[in-house]
């Protein structure tokens, strides 16, 4: 379906905090530079009839000022949009709010998409799970659009789920989760508090039960 290691090795990940209004926030980034055209990758990520082919149906008024809807995911507000380099968007999945930051911008290698993903997260949960507990999702959909653009169909939501029980699949969501457990001790995180979320987040993902004494 894949290449794993390439595509793992291609995604740069970054873990951070931003100060908000409501206090400090969680920050974490992914971008991949993409072998295509700046307006490519721009229609890929905004164009509601390409979405379903590798991410996910989105529905409603997708311009600054609308409300979008993923199908079986989160919804929220298009609150900037400057067609084809950037728009940011509420992120409102339940009762929680956080914010994403997508930009465009041509690289000599072709496209860079970097996603920036601002949370408040519950401590509780960010010491169980860490990064990779959106991460890990958003290299599934990374993953998606690269084979997207390379082939023009890609791989969607169902699709990936199927993928994701495969022993390809559970590497892939093995490595992601090893990434994000890097990025966040480049952070700041101590080591073993790392290694335990990744185990954690990777046991979620590929619907395996916890490390035993995990909890």
């Amino acid at each position: 379906m894949t290449d794993v290691d390439h595509q793992i090795s291609a995604v740069r990940r970054r873990v951070g905090t931003r100060m908000l209004d409501a206090g400090e926030a969680r920050v974490m980034t992914i971008s991949q530079t993409y072998d295509a055209p700046v307006h490519d990758v721009w229609d890929a990520v905004t164009n509601p009839e390409r979405l379903p082919r590798w991410f996910a149906p989105v529905s409603g008024d997708l311009r600054e000022g609308g409300h979008y809807r993923i199908e079986g995911n989160a919804s929220g507000t298009i609150t900037t949009c400057d067609p084809p380099s950037a728009f940011t968007a509420t992120w409102e999945y339940g009762d929680d709010v956080s914010w994403i930051e997508v930009s465009v911008a041509a690289e000599p290698a072709g496209t860079r998409l970097e996603l920036v993903h601002i949370a408040h997260v519950d401590d509780d949960f960010w010491d169980r799970f860490g990064p990779g507990a959106v991460g890990v999702g958003y290299d599934l959909a990374f993953m998606g659009l690269s084979a997207h653009l390379g082939t023009g169909s890609g791989i969607g939501p169902a699709e990936a789920e199927e993928w994701s029980v495969t022993d390809e699949g559970r590497r892939f969501i093995a490595a992601s989760s090893d990434r994000w457990r890097r990025a966040s001790v480049d952070s700041g995180t101590e080591e073993e508090a790392a290694r335990r979320a990744a185990e954690r987040t990777t046991a979620f993902y590929t619907g395996a039960e916890e490390p035993e004494g995990q909890g």
